[in-house]
């Protein structure tokens, strides 16, 4: 079996993935999955953004069409999902792939919800009650629910994991990050992320967890915006504009195989158990990206 991505003591080894870029179509995926499966990357993230792939199902047809990679959603917009159809996708992948995938789910960018008539006048408040009836329905309860968003009456899966799966939860703010350190057990965050904000969020989490009598390990993935090979660094500084960050510091990474490990190393001496390499959504080779990842990049990480 493989292994779980559950939260666990900090880990010495620093986690590598990749993120395939919904630019790309669709049916790009199944050569790229198939690639970092063969080459060894550990964990290949896909993104449910509006109105290009949906998560959960490019993230089975990536784990059918592979052996051993993991596969994280990062992240499944909780306003357009019912927490019992989470739960039970959720279930369904990690029984037909015990261990293999992860899902992720957070507010969600809230002109694309509006923009479907989506959007929560609380979306704290939703996420918060989603996450706690994610989390129970995962593990095996029954439930009713009269929440301001989640309603729920007797209602429990009929085919639950048949261990523990953990619930991410994506954050940036301070009041989301306390919240993802209360109900989730795990927080992905953003390639906005510097290293200090890092370990900002991982202060913000561990008041979250203080506050609501959690102490396990909580498993931190960080986005790393990376670009290699011809025009690295103006397709960064491009991408970098584009996302309103051109006046971040120490944010993102252009280079080779050296200058990406040290930004990775730099992350996880931060606090992030997790480091997922995002190309530019202009990458000329996305595969060639994931093999720079688990043959360059990879060996020079603990």
């Amino acid at each position: 079996m493989s292994p779980r991505f559950l939260p666990t003591r900090k880990r010495l080894m620093t986690g590598l993935g990749v993120v395939f870029r919904p630019q790309l179509p669709p049916e790009r995926l199944r050569a790229v999955a198939r690639l970092a499966d063969d080459v060894g990357l550990e964990e290949l993230w896909l993104w449910e953004d509006c109105f290009r792939e949906g998560g959960i199902s490019t993230a089975a047809a990536a784990l059918a069409w592979t052996e051993r990679v993991r596969v994280g959603v990062g992240l499944l917009p909780v306003p357009l999902r019912n927490v019992a159809l989470t739960a039970m996708e959720a279930a369904s992948l990690d029984r037909m792939f015990p261990g293999r995938a992860a899902l992720a789910v957070g507010h969600g960018v809230q002109d694309w919800m509006g923009q479907v008539g989506a959007r929560a006048a609380s979306p704290l408040t939703l996420l918060g009650e989603h996450l706690d009836a994610l989390r129970a329905l995962l593990r095996g309860e029954r439930l009713t629910v009269r929440g301001r968003y989640v309603s729920l009456d007797d209602v429990a899966l009929d085919w639950p994991p048949q261990g523990a799966v953990p619930v991410f939860a994506g954050a940036t703010g301070p009041r989301t990050l306390r919240l993802s350190g209360a109900g989730a057990d795990g927080t992905v965050l953003t390639a906005a992320t510097s290293p200090d904000g890092v370990r900002q969020a991982r202060q913000l989490i561990e008041e979250g967890q203080k506050e609501a009598g959690r102490g396990e390990h909580h498993r931190v993935v960080v986005y790393l915006l990376a670009a290699t090979g011809p025009n690295a660094d103006a397709r960064l500084r491009a991408e970098l504009v584009a996302e309103g960050l051109e006046a971040a510091t120490d944010v993102g990474v252009a280079g080779g195989a050296d200058a990406v490990a040290a930004a990775v190393r730099r992350l996880a001496e931060a606090g992030a158990d997790t480091v997922v390499l995002q190309p530019t959504g202009d990458e000329p080779d996305p595969e060639g990206f994931v093999r720079f990842a688990a043959e360059e990049v990879r060996p020079l990480l603990p």
